[in-house]
């Protein structure tokens, strides 16, 4: 978490024009200042430009950050395509980090490859589901909920309109052509079960971890298929 912390400490100073202090940042950050004291004697102590400006606050010199990116066509094809196949499809709650993908990646091309990256003529276009509207709310929770591994109570309406409540562990998350589907291991079951996001119509965090064992990992579900 705190390697994920400085590269978006990083991130505001380089968007930063002015010095920015270190109030502001934690509150950007939801962290104490004192916390961005310790990340940005961090960030110094690995060699990255950051000035402190007395009564001011901190800024990072310009043309700090990865050289310029070296991509050949076929593969900023192959990226653009695949970010704005994601904005096309709804349902997966990626459509501001498509935004901050793009332009970052534009940045680390540098002036003259983000232009050309930026102005590729490929579009993504993909039909409007019901489905997919009906998933979008879910998307960005569930993903959250599988990389901090939270339990999830989800009131769940099956095929023939009837609606349960279960308890989850939430493993993975799969796109298909007409559906997303969260792949869950149920307390109910005591087994391993498939949601479409489509069809969930509530979802609680209960705040509740659960320890991936052996046997109901993502990686046993997909050795069964």
């Amino acid at each position: 978490m705190k390697s994920l912390r400085l590269f978006s400490l990083l991130d505001h100073l380089r968007a930063a024009r002015r010095p920015v202090s270190a109030s502001t940042l934690a509150q950007r950050l939801g962290v104490s200042t004192r916390t961005i004291y310790r990340d940005i004697a961090s960030l110094q102590g690995i060699g990255a430009p950051i000035r402190g400006e007395s009564g001011l606050g901190y800024q990072l010199e310009k043309g700090y950050f990865l050289p310029p990116l070296q991509f050949d066509v076929d593969e900023m094809e192959a990226i653009m395509l695949g970010l704005r196949l994601l904005t096309a499809r709804r349902g997966g709650g990626f459509h501001d980090a498509v935004e901050r993908v793009t332009g970052k990646v534009a940045a680390a091309l540098g002036a003259e490859g983000g232009e050309r990256f930026q102005g590729l003529t490929l579009l993504a276009v993909s039909r409007q589901r019901e489905a997919d509207h009906l998933a979008e709310p879910w998307g960005g929770i569930v993903r959250v909920a599988i990389r901090e591994r939270t339990i999830m109570k989800l009131t769940y309406r099956s095929l023939d309109g009837r609606e349960s409540q279960r308890h989850v562990h939430p493993l993975g998350l799969t796109l298909f052509d007409d559906v997303w589907l969260l792949t869950a291991w149920c307390e109910s079951v005591n087994d391993f079960r498939n949601f479409r996001l489509d069809r969930i119509t509530s979802i609680e965090n209960t705040g509740k971890k659960f320890h991936p064992r052996q046997g109901q990992l993502f990686k046993d579900y997909l050795a069964t298929l």
